[in-house]
């Protein structure tokens, strides 16, 4: 797709590389077929291909409309549209460049503007933590919307005390620890049972991915260069590698290297962290031979898991089957749904917030497909996949390591 940048674009970073992927399409459709808004939506301006040709106006020099900045806030950001892309277009990265250029020429509403605020400095704030504890305390006179984002009170379980030779760093997360800390010690647990140590950087914070996300890219950013200065001197102290158990972080880690490729102070170092990033499923190979003697009770065979994988972790990272693959080299039942498996839950970060009515429906969609395996429990790969789809079941939901951990320890 050939483009002709507007003066104000041209020779600009935005612009060049926002040129360089529409470049790449050839305006096919096949995204369309993938997408889950244009699923639920039918309309063309609410897909991949019907927003880049949005984006491609407002680089052209045309006015962004307030429509224009909802149809771009429609997107999930799923990236289901890469995976089916045949001429590899960066959509992910295209929109983020979009977003940015378009919120800088089309104000929000007041209240709107000051929801995104409160998501982008709450959820990322020390005050995170009080606050959801308190909503905990409470959470039975909730009403319904806020008892959906507030999930039962969890016990994190014991954190492993051994030291082994061979350590990785793991990213906390800026939700998880307060939400389900228990996904973090069952991670600690697991690979301490396979002689593996897992070290927390306590000055490391969000990955950077929710105001990031939110086109705060300046405060993002910032929250990428805090967490390299607090994982660099583990690096230099020969870590083999930084865990993400939450797909969704794992995903914006890998990336450091290229949204700060442009930073003479940091872009070394970001392309060292993204080379060391792995999601905690890529360790599962060499784990499960280490493991199988150690589970203390066979998983029992009919009972069926039911497994979301996560957009961040199928089409963000391009990771597919491995969960399920290794999981039932260990004994487990895994399957995913017959149908629509590649579809975004309807989570996607803050999007369940600020689109709850799509968000809703494609949860419910999703449910719907899982329940057709009844499954005595549904895991996923991300605290925002496994918050987001209990809402809307009675049937638990849990991270995949922590059902590894309780097989361990039954």
């Amino acid at each position: 797709m050939q483009t002709n940048l507007a003066p104000e674009f041209q020779g600009t970073a935005d612009g060049l590389a926002a040129e360089a992927i529409l470049r790449k399409c050839v305006h096919c459709g096949f995204c369309t077929a993938t997408c889950p808004t244009y699923q639920l939506l039918g309309d063309e301006l609410d897909g991949p291909r019907g927003r880049i040709y949005l984006m491609k106006q407002v680089f052209e020099g045309a006015q962004p409309t307030r429509a224009t900045q909802q149809h771009l806030d429609r997107c999930l950001t799923c990236r289901n549209c890469e995976s089916t892309c045949p001429s590899g277009v960066d959509y992910g990265r295209l929109v983020d460049i979009g977003r940015k250029v378009v919120d800088a020429k089309v104000p929000r509403p007041a209240t709107e503007k000051a929801v995104r605020w409160l998501l982008k400095e709450g959820l990322t704030s020390p005050a995170f933590g009080p606050a959801m504890k308190l909503g905990q305390l409470v959470r039975g006179l909730l009403p319904e919307t806020l008892k959906n984002k507030v999930p039962a009170k969890q016990d994190a379980g014991r954190w492993p005390t051994a030291t082994h030779a061979r350590q990785v760093l793991m990213l906390a997360g800026c939700v998880q620890p307060a939400m389900m800390p228990n996904i973090n010690s069952a991670t600690a647990r697991v690979l301490d049972a396979a002689g593996i140590q897992t070290v927390v950087a306590p000055e490391a914070g969000c990955c950077g991915a929710v105001k990031f996300h939110l086109n705060d890219q300046d405060g993002g950013t910032a929250q990428m260069r805090a967490n390299i200065d607090a994982w660099w001197p583990h690096v230099e102290a020969g870590v083999e590698a930084i865990v993400m158990n939450a797909s969704g972080c794992g995903v914006t880690v890998k990336e450091y290297g290229h949204i700060l490729q442009h930073d003479p102070a940091y872009a070394a170092k970001a392309a060292r962290i993204s080379a060391l990033t792995k999601d905690l499923s890529e360790l599962l190979p060499a784990l499960v031979p280490v493991l199988q003697p150690k589970l203390a009770q066979k998983p029992e065979a009919n009972k069926v898991i039911g497994f979301h994988p996560p957009c961040t972790l199928q089409h963000g990272q391009k990771l597919k089957g491995g969960v399920e693959t290794h999981l039932a080299a260990l004994g487990f039942t895994v399957q995913v749904a017959r149908n629509e498996s590649h579809l975004c839950c309807g989570s996607a970060g803050t999007y369940s917030v600020l689109n709850p009515e799509l968000a809703y429906q494609l949860r419910d969609r999703k449910l719907g497909h899982l329940n057709e395996l009844q499954p005595a429990v549904i895991a996923s790969a991300n605290i925002g996949c496994i918050t987001h789809l209990q809402s809307g079941t009675a049937t638990p939901v849990r991270h995949w390591i922590e059902l590894l951990d309780d097989a361990l320890a039954a």
